[in-house]
């Protein structure tokens, strides 16, 4: 399964943060992905082939958020 994913989307991952929340901004695209927590404002960096494995689905695309 392809998920497309972009600069600025919002997406779903499959665990929840300790935070409570499973809502990410994306904010770096290349070798490795960086999100944001929306709740929290914290950031992680996890590798692509990782990040694809855990996320769910896309929620927003960065259109719908500007």
């Amino acid at each position: 399964m392809k998920i497309d994913y972009k600069l600025n989307d919002i997406v779903i991952m499959k665990k929840q943060h300790p935070c409570g929340t499973n809502k990410w901004q994306i904010i770096r695209v290349g070798t490795d992905i960086k999100i944001k927590c929306l709740n929290c404002n914290r950031t992680i960096m996890l590798p692509r082939v990782e990040f694809n494995k855990k996320i769910k689905k896309v929620v927003e695309d960065e259109k719908k958020v500007k």
